[in-house]
């Protein structure tokens, strides 16, 4: 693997972690795509650095578990400001 291609997964994951960011926050302020974002989390990093892969992994599962509530907050702040 290329040098700035771990260095980008390991700033990827001290971003999710230190910012507690989802993956579409990380991609926009990195200026790369959620796919891009997701295999350096959770394929590359873990040959790079395990445990920082561990907690970014952490993280993210938070927020994949939460991502259903903020949705339906946001559908509904979008029909409040219809009206």
């Amino acid at each position: 693997m290329k040098d700035y291609i771990e260095e980008r997964a390991i700033g990827i994951a001290g971003y999710i972690i230190d910012h507690n960011a989802t993956v579409r926050q990380t991609a926009k302020a990195f200026g790369i795509s959620k796919s891009t974002v997701h295999k350096d989390v959770t394929e590359r990093l873990m040959q790079v650095n395990p445990s920082l892969a561990k907690q970014a992994r952490k993280v993210l599962d938070i927020n994949k578990s939460e991502r259903h509530i903020r949705g339906g907050l946001a559908t509904r702040e979008k029909y409040l400001h219809q009206h």
